[in-house]
């Protein structure tokens, strides 16, 4: 789940598809090859930087601790 408060309808929740590397809306691809929900296509779209952002904080974090 994503950091925002998801009060949307499914059908029009964004998701980032992993299986077509594009951003869907509403029911799409099986939630195995899915990221999300987002708030809308732009953050759905940005959905493998955000993901790579976060790889690199946590494995930081691992580093110091």
């Amino acid at each position: 789940m994503s950091d925002w408060e998801n009060n949307t309808p499914e059908d029009q929740q964004w998701w980032y598809c992993l299986r077509h590397s594009k951003p869907e809306q509403g029911p799409g691809c099986p939630g195995k090859y899915r990221l999300g929900p987002y708030p809308d296509e732009a953050t759905a779209a940005a959905a493998l930087s955000t993901v790579a952002e976060r790889n690199e904080a946590w494995d930081e974090q691992d580093d110091r601790d």
